[in-house]
C-alpha cells in the first residue's frame, strides 16, 4: 500500500460457535482471545482494539487498512483459530464455528463506545442488554 493513503476503517465483528455450543470458557476462551489478537496483528496495518465475547460467540473491534478484504480475513481468522485451539491447546475437536459472521463499520468517534461495549459483554448479557446490530450474524431480509 502506498505511504500516502489515509484511512479510518473500523469494524465490529462477531461470529458464533457451531450450534451455539458454550465452549468458549476458561482456558479455551483465554487462549482463543490471545490467539485471535496475535493472528490479527500479523496483518500489516491492523489495530486490535478489543476482543471479548460469551461462551458461544466472539466480538472483535479492529481498525483495518483498505487492503484488507474482510470476508477473506475473517474466514482466515476463524479457520486458523479453531485449528489452533483444537490441535495446539486441547488435542481434540472442541471448537468449530458456524458459517457466517456479522460485521458493522463505524466512525472513529464511536470507537470508545464500541470498545467499551465489547469489553463489558458479560455484564451486558447478564443484564439482558444487547445491541442487536452488534450481535447479528444474519440478514433479517433473508429470512
Amino acid at each position: 500500500m502506498p505511504r500516502n493513503v489515509y484511512s479510518e476503517i473500523n469494524f465490529h465483528i462477531t461470529w458464533h460457535t457451531k450450534d451455539n455450543s458454550p465452549v468458549l470458557v476458561d482456558v479455551v476462551e483465554n487462549r482463543l482471545h490471545h490467539y485471535l489478537k496475535h493472528r490479527a496483528l500479523e496483518t500489516q496495518g491492523v489495530i486490535v482494539h478489543e476482543i471479548n465475547g460469551m461462551p458461544d460467540h466472539v466480538h472483535m473491534v479492529v481498525s483495518a487498512p483498505p487492503t484488507v478484504k474482510p470476508s477473506e480475513w475473517i474466514g482466515e481468522l476463524k479457520g486458523a483459530s479453531s485449528h489452533h485451539i483444537n490441535h495446539e491447546i486441547c488435542n481434540r475437536k472442541v471448537l468449530a464455528w458456524q458459517d457466517g459472521y456479522g460485521i458493522v463499520s463505524f466512525g472513529t468517534k464511536d470507537l470508545k463506545w464500541v470498545v467499551n461495549w465489547v469489553r463489558n459483554q458479560k455484564i451486558h448479557h447478564a443484564k439482558g442488554e444487547t445491541h442487536e446490530r452488534l450481535e447479528r450474524i444474519d440478514n433479517p431480509d433473508n429470512e
